[in-house]
């Protein structure tokens, strides 16, 4: 009866939204990964208590965010919102494009993420590389050369060729995180989602991967769902949440000063060693930033949202 209570229930879930849409967006949609979330609730049911609430944020073009809160803070949600794995409440706009009137596989396949838990197919290395055979040999062989895994492949019998054990098993957690790494390389989105994805790597493997990110998305929008505060606190910004909210969305100094906020909290909570170098690295960051952004006649220059829609940089401003 356990058996039929699951078919019932699996036939009655409501289905996603379509897959494609009667406007798809422009071909180099998006071209710039700007982010705004507008008055944004979410829940994962009809039902069910919502996770994010009001949530009002604008995130730049090529800015590095690092997402941080306890656990249940709503953290993963906002990933959950951007993928529209449920619909949220409220709007959600990439370049100027409101993602809830896109086709799923407009939007997904236009947002790349490296997932906590490493995701390897029963199947080839070049089909967990590249499943639509969109590239060549030669990107694929570079992208694997980027995440130091060239010399990996090139061992196995049948190298691209070579099936991989059911779950990539036959990979040590480190190694299928640095495939899914290439992926993302190989993908070249403006958009990048990391959700805590050195949480269960070592150090070597967790440098090698920020390192990577560092170079190989510069250019890029990036969201990172923090495990390690010192992963993020070179960031443009952190994102603080708790209990579905923000609570301090800022440079790390700038949130760093006010001695009562949670990050401040959770820095001195590293012991006094390891607080002072993380609250000098992000002063360092903050000093080198700014004397790179201030122009000649000592203004910082207008965000690139203006060629987007003047909008949004009113929107910013309230921010």
């Amino acid at each position: 009866m356990t058996s039929v209570e699951r078919v019932t229930e699996y036939s009655e879930l409501q289905s996603e939204a379509p897959l494609e849409s009667d406007k798809p967006p422009p071909k180099d949609w998006p071209n710039q990964g700007v982010i705004v979330f507008e008055n944004v609730n979410f829940a994962y049911s009809g039902y069910g208590p919502l996770v994010l609430k009001n949530l009002n944020a604008c995130i730049r073009s090529k800015e590095k965010v690092g997402i941080m809160g306890r656990t249940g803070a709503g953290k993963s949600s906002i990933i959950a919102t951007l993928f529209r794995l449920a619909e949220p409440e409220g709007k959600i706009m990439i370049d100027g494009v409101l993602t809830s009137e896109l086709g799923l596989h407009d939007l997904r396949k236009k947002i790349s993420i490296i997932p906590q838990d490493p995701v390897l197919f029963t199947g080839t290395m070049r089909k967990n590389l590249d499943p639509f055979s969109e590239y060549h040999d030669e990107e694929l062989w570079k992208a694997l050369e980027e995440v130091q895994l060239k010399e990996v492949v090139e061992e196995l019998p049948s190298k691209l060729e070579t099936e991989l054990a059911e779950a990539g098993s036959n990979f040590s957690v480190g190694q299928r995180q640095l495939v899914c790494l290439a992926r993302a390389v190989l993908r070249k989105n403006r958009i990048l989602v990391i959700d805590e994805a050195t949480a269960n790597v070592d150090p070597r493997t967790d440098e090698l991967i920020q390192k990577t990110i560092r170079e190989k998305f510069a250019q890029c929008t990036v969201l990172t769902i923090a495990h390690r505060l010192n992963t993020i606190i070179d960031n443009d910004k952190i994102l603080v949440l708790d209990a579905g909210r923000i609570i301090e969305y800022d440079e790390p100094h700038i949130v760093l000063q006010n001695k009562d906020s949670l990050l401040y909290k959770m820095v001195q909570h590293m012991g006094k060693t390891e607080a002072a170098a993380l609250i000098e690295t992000a002063r360092q960051v903050h000093l080198s930033k700014h004397r790179q952004g201030i122009t000649q006649n000592g203004q910082v220059p207008k965000s690139s949202l203006s060629a987007i829609s003047p909008g949004l940089v009113l929107f910013e401003t309230a921010l």
